[in-house]
């Protein structure tokens, strides 16, 4: 396939480096109102971890669990959650997310939905993958104006896991657990490292392992745009009819 993101959507991308980040036998948790996780996590199942118990909030097909249960969250307060899916509004260079308020706290000039678990689920989970559907520095900030959930911890503070890693449409960024902080891991199809770094709120390393994205396969796109798709419409049909191609 050509290397060009015209071909498919950002969306799209984004299932498709999520699904490469899923390792078979795992125990994977999507939240509600994520479906780009969502996707990415079928699509690795079709393809690449067939053996996954793939957990999805809002699913009838993917929640083994009576409706509207907080087993979810009582699976990774036991240790026993490997990889979970979170995003926020404001991500800061030292890995802490805002889902809270924007501005101050006490007068903001905009309040969120707020956690939910997400401060739990961001220390139990084993590995945390992070997502933004946008790249701006009014996403990737020096500090954020609340701190939702932390991606340091004290060092008498027990964690299971923590963040391992951002995906957005132009980028993959890693977390460096020793500096306590984000690296430039790939460029997508379509970016490129200046742009990347332009759009990022705080000074941004290369990781050692810094590489090019390979852009999604014919086989990737085709399992995502008929199998998952079809799973995806009866989840969340609005995004598999607008953002996955036919």
């Amino acid at each position: 396939m050509a290397d060009t993101s015209r071909e498919y959507t950002p969306e799209e991308l984004m299932a498709v480096v999520i699904s490469r980040e899923v390792r078979d036998f795992e125990t994977v948790g999507v939240g509600a109102t994520s479906p780009i996780p969502a996707s990415g996590c079928i699509l690795a199942e079709q393809l690449l971890a067939p053996h996954i118990d793939l957990i999805i909030l809002g699913s009838a097909e993917y929640y083994p669990f009576p409706a509207g249960g907080s087993e979810l969250h009582f699976l990774a307060q036991r240790g026993d959650l490997d990889l979970f899916f979170l995003s926020g509004i404001q991500i800061d260079r030292r890995g802490n997310i805002n889902l809270h308020v924007i501005g101050d706290y006490e007068s903001p000039q905009m309040r969120l939905p707020g956690a939910y678990g997400s401060a739990m689920l961001y220390y139990m989970a084993h590995r945390v993958v992070l997502f933004r559907t946008e790249h701006t520095r009014r996403t990737f900030v020096e500090k954020v104006d609340f701190v939702t959930a932390p991606g340091i911890t004290p060092a008498k503070v027990y964690r299971e896991g923590g963040p391992t890693k951002v995906v957005t449409p132009k980028a993959t960024l890693a977390w460096e657990r020793e500096k306590g902080e984000w690296l430039l891991e790939a460029v997508h199809p379509g970016s490129s490292v200046e742009e990347v770094k332009d759009n990022t709120g705080f000074d941004l390393q290369m990781a050692q392992s810094f590489h090019s994205t390979p852009p999604p396969t014919e086989k990737e796109l085709a399992t995502l745009r008929t199998a998952v798709r079809e799973k995806l419409k009866r989840i969340y049909p609005e995004f598999a009819e607008k953002k996955i191609r036919t």
